[in-house]
């Protein structure tokens, strides 16, 4: 057995015991991992250099800055006018309270960066509408959970950012190689493909339960909703249009006035004050101000520390574990490895989506993709896979995927809790759900379906 997989079997085996079994926090774990490889590799005099790699990224302050983003967001509930507009949009199609909980959870997902979280806030709407509509309990609460967790690979994910910078930290391709508008569009490229898989899943259910419309005193008022919330409507507007603009005019508009040094800078600047400015737009909307009192916002914050630190901490540490692991040559000694199997480039992309649902089983996604997200895209590269298609798809195969399997599928959870449906029927159920994202892996994987920005 290769030392690259020693290494990683005994990272593998920290988190299971810390995280699983003893019921700790993944970011101990994580830590934990960090300080036993050093120890066993003898690397304790690069200490320094590794920490120093885990805290330079600016990624990582972008990602610090989206996260604070959703919470603010979330607890303002300044976005459930958007969640309202699409009720009163789609809840008149038959089976329209699936499509609503697939789009509305979709963007939600996206903004609030918390799968369970997600489930509760547009699941306590959906899911009684979808029974009431004729959805058996189990599928209801998977509709919503699958839903829910296609937010990890929709931009402004946190899991994003971290894919960028796996991407962008290797020496192969570095900070130049792709602004943050160009991956962000290809990101939206390959989330699109998965919000139709989801929305042809639920037509295909629909038909199998006979399903109905939403009875028609539960759909809003279209025009009322759009006046009462308009401004919030606004609000993806905001965070989204400074990044189309840059992908489509960087490099005759934006380069012409502020220079090819100006205008990369520019785009590496997007994500630093795009979150704050939602933020700040959502303070300026927010209906009961009571709500975002300087005082209030500062407890807020403070009630999310729980919430906010663990996911810096994964990476942070994620990112030291990089650095350790390509100063053992861990990625090389894997590439080697899988090479040597001769599986060919379908071969190759099935071990690595099954290998990551397996390990999305027992680690969060979002320490799958800082600490494998590097040996993910060197591998996908070596058979021939777009290094960009590669890294925007490490959310998908990691963050998604964790969510909506079991063991770890929380979303799974959450939705049980709200339709009232029984783990045995929902767990045969979400089966199909996780089968259908897998393969969708594997075809996008392949480069068999055109995929916007490439």
């Amino acid at each position: 057995m290769p030392s690259a997989l020693t290494y990683l079997a005994i990272m593998l085996a920290v988190i299971i015991i810390w995280f699983l079994l003893l019921k700790r926090p993944v970011y101990e774990a994580v830590l934990i991992s960090f300080l036993l490889l050093l120890t066993i590799t003898g690397k304790w005099s690069n200490v320094g250099s590794y920490i120093t790699t885990g805290l330079k990224t600016s990624l990582l302050y972008s990602m610090t800055a989206f996260v604070a983003m959703s919470v603010l967001l979330t607890r303002t509930k300044v976005i459930d006018s958007a969640i309202a507009v699409i009720l009163a949009l789609l809840g008149r199609l038959t089976g329209g309270a699936g499509y609503v909980s697939v789009v509305a959870s979709s963007f939600m997902g996206a903004l609030s960066g918390s799968g369970p979280g997600n489930v509760m806030a547009t699941g306590s709407i959906t899911i009684p509408a979808m029974k009431r509509s004729g959805f058996p309990a189990e599928l209801a609460a998977n509709i919503e959970s699958n839903a829910s967790y296609l937010g990890n690979m929709i931009p402004p994910s946190g899991n994003i950012t971290a894919a960028l910078g796996a991407l962008t930290g290797m020496a192969a391709y570095g900070a130049d190689f792709i602004s943050q508008s160009e991956f962000w569009i290809v990101m939206w490229g390959c989330s699109l493909w998965f919000i139709l898989q989801r929305i042809l899943t639920v037509f295909a259910f629909c038909k199998v339960y006979k399903v109905k419309p939403m009875a028609k005193e539960e759909i809003p008022n279209l025009k009322e909703v759009f006046k009462k919330g308009w401004q919030g409507l606004l609000l993806p507007v905001i965070i989204l249009l400074p990044f189309i603009l840059d992908y489509f005019f960087k490099s005759t508009f934006f380069t012409a006035r502020l220079g090819k040094s100006g205008a990369s800078n520019m785009s590496s600047s997007l994500l630093i004050f795009i979150g704050g400015l939602a933020s700040l737009y959502g303070v300026l909307i927010c209906k009961d101000k009571k709500l975002v009192t300087p005082h209030n916002i500062a407890k807020m914050f403070a009630d999310s520390v729980k919430t906010i630190a663990p996911a810096i901490g994964v990476c942070v540490f994620g990112y030291m574990i990089g650095a350790l692991f390509t100063d053992m040559g861990v990625t090389d000694e894997m590439l080697v490895f899988m090479q040597g199997l001769n599986v060919g480039k379908f071969g190759l992309i099935i071990i690595i989506c099954l290998v990551t649902c397996f390990l999305g089983m027992v680690i969060p996604g979002s320490s799958l993709v800082v600490i494998f997200g590097p040996v993910f895209i060197t591998l996908l590269v070596a058979v021939g896979v777009n290094p960009v298609l590669a890294a925007a798809m490490l959310p998908c195969i990691c963050g998604v995927m964790c969510g909506i399997t079991p063991p770890l599928g929380l979303g799974m959870y959450a939705g049980m809790s709200l339709a009232g449906s029984e783990f045995g029927k929902t767990f045969r159920n979400n089966l199909w759900w996780v089968a259908l994202q897998f393969i969708m892996e594997v075809i996008v994987l392949m480069g068999w379906l055109p995929i916007l920005g490439l």
